[in-house]
């Protein structure tokens, strides 16, 4: 037992050095790991930040200036006030993503009890912010007219009030959202390409042969390729969630960072031998890099992570529930940000080592197969 452990220990220190000799593989994992996951958290572009707009104010009433005070950052620029023709060209040269047209005596019209129109112009070429504000700016509008129209006729308050708190998030902040998720994702996709990379190139340098005629087994070389792997990711994700996610974007982790790490593990010892498996199918790195997009975008896309799960079709959400990814994603959720503990998340915990196991075990057989037929 003892020699299977150091066996397994050093054929591991050999991966690692392999890896510290590749400068382009660590530059890699250094770039996915810092600026990959601040870009993410910082760039969600479905977030209203900074839309520019414009304001064409034909009434010049108390309500039209209370309209234009709405909009303020960092949701919006600051309203810029222009005239139709300036409004049109401006529209034209893709400075204003939204143009408001205010007409005369929109006021008068209001109190009277009449329905004047408001024209809301968008850039609809700008397709984040148009698709997310469109909505943003009419409720705003609606909520702006209602709250002038009950002050100026003493209208009572409704007697029932809706009072919003969102859990976890209370700003609504994306980035929040992007950061943890990237975190995950980027876990998955590096763990991957790690160990599938190192197996292909052992396969393309020759050093495979070397091992067969060595005293140790294929399980023993397919251990230390996960552990080494595993191990390298696994203090990647702990200084990305220190030094980035917590400190340059200053997201509050609200459970367990080890309990975090121990189901990432988990995650690992899964997708790991998943890269392995995708290997052993490759014949070279350009293949394993096709496989890995069509393997790695279900994965990743139909996690829970992009879209919730009880949105997807019921086929689609019972498949998913044999990937790691799936499960992976809803305890990082609960535990980054719900503050979960072990009593709430150990389904995923036991749903993860059964797909690890079975993952495992299939990388094996096909490894050994493959190892077969080079001897």
């Amino acid at each position: 037992m003892l020699r299977h452990l150091a066996n397994i220990y050093r054929l591991g220190v050999k991966e690692l050095w392999s890896l510290w000799r590749d400068p382009m593989m660590l530059a890699l994992i250094g770039y996915i790991f810092t600026v990959g996951i601040y870009t993410a958290a910082t760039a969600m572009p479905e977030n209203l930040h900074k839309a520019p707009i414009a304001i064409v104010d034909e009434d010049g009433s108390a309500l039209s200036q209370r309209l234009i005070d709405a909009f303020y950052p960092p949701h919006f620029s600051l309203p810029e006030r222009v005239s139709p023709a300036q409004a049109d060209a401006g529209l034209d040269a893709g400075r204003y993503t939204f143009v408001l047209d205010i007409p005369p005596h929109f006021q008068r019209d209001v109190l009277a009890g009449r329905s004047p129109a408001l024209q809301l112009n968008i850039d609809a070429t700008r397709m984040s912010q148009a698709f997310s504000g469109n909505v943003a700016v009419q409720q705003m509008l609606t909520d702006e007219v209602n709250t002038f129209v009950q002050r100026h006729a003493g209208t009572a308050a409704l007697p029932v009030g809706l009072e919003l708190r969102a859990r976890f998030n209370p700003g609504l902040e994306p980035r929040w959202f992007g950061a943890l998720m990237q975190l995950i994702n980027d876990v998955t996709m590096l763990s991957m390409i790690l160990t599938g990379a190192a197996l292909i190139r052992e396969r393309e340098h020759g050093t495979v042969e070397h091992l067969l005629v060595m005293p140790v087994t294929p399980t023993e070389i397919m251990l230390a390729k996960v552990w080494s792997m595993a191990l390298v990711v696994l203090v990647a994700t702990a200084a990305a969630l220190y030094l980035v996610i917590q400190q340059a974007l200053g997201v509050p982790v609200q459970g367990s960072v080890a309990l975090f790490l121990a189901g990432a593990a988990l995650h690992l010892f899964a997708t790991t031998s998943l890269g392995i498996f995708m290997a052993t199918v490759a014949r070279s790195m350009p293949q394993f890099g096709l496989l890995l997009i069509i393997t790695l975008i279900p994965l990743i896309m139909l996690s829970g992570g992009m879209t919730p799960r009880e949105s997807m079709p019921q086929r689609v959400q019972d498949l998913m529930q044999i990937a790691p990814t799936t499960h992976f994603t809803e305890l990082g959720q609960a535990i980054l940000y719900r503050g979960a503990g072990l009593d709430l998340v150990w389904p995923s915990f036991v749903a993860l080592a059964a797909i690890g196991t079975v993952l495992f075990a299939l990388s094996l057989l096909r490894f050994r197969k493959t190892i077969g037929q080079m001897a």
